[in-house]
């Protein structure tokens, strides 16, 4: 992740960051949470003047449609089977790419996949995936204070960071819960 220009927020409480979970419980309908993904979706491409085509908006339901990460050839996979037609890797890797340009979706660099964003950020808030290793579920969660520590390490250093990453993996709520009930 780039650093940002932005100047640092205030930290966020466990209580905030438990907040942003739109998914906690699993019967969640995503219906809604496509629909204004689509909408954000359309405003940034036109911002850009740029198209929101029939393959992005398709690739960006597939993506959208649960709050988990997934490969580029699970997207593909998905596309096949609901639509019955070839659609050529590079296509959809072109598409992702766009849709990342575009803040939404991200790149969950340690599994090579990727979420939608939920988050009306646009990729302007340094973030940290929170990845649940038993349902693959990611939760975006604000994480200004911990990109700070990392900016105040890499200027200690000398050292002038072009990217950096958060991403934590364990087990959600639902998982710990169905792992160890009482």
């Amino acid at each position: 992740m780039a650093r940002s220009s932005m100047p640092p927020r205030a930290a966020v409480s466990a209580t905030q960051a438990r907040r942003v979970d739109p998914d906690a419980d699993r019967s969640h309908d995503h219906n809604s949470c496509v629909a204004t993904l689509l909408d954000r979706a359309r405003q940034s491409f036109d911002k850009h003047g740029l198209r929101l085509t029939p393959l992005r908006q398709r690739v960006l339901e597939e993506i959208a449609a649960s709050h988990d990460a997934m490969g580029a050839y699970d997207v593909l996979d998905r596309l096949s089977r609901r639509t019955g037609e070839r659609v050529a890797p590079i296509s959809v890797y072109r598409a992702i790419d766009a849709l990342l340009q575009a803040g939404l979706v991200h790149r969950l660099e340690s599994r090579n996949a990727f979420f939608a964003c939920h988050a009306p950020h646009l990729n302007r808030q340094r973030h940290m995936a929170l990845v649940c290793d038993a349902c693959a579920k990611v939760v975006e969660v604000p994480a200004a204070d911990l990109y700070d520590s990392i900016d105040a390490a890499s200027d200690a250093n000398g050292f002038q960071l072009k990217s950096a990453v958060a991403e934590g993996s364990g087990l959600c709520a639902t998982c710990r819960i169905q792992e160890h009930p009482s």
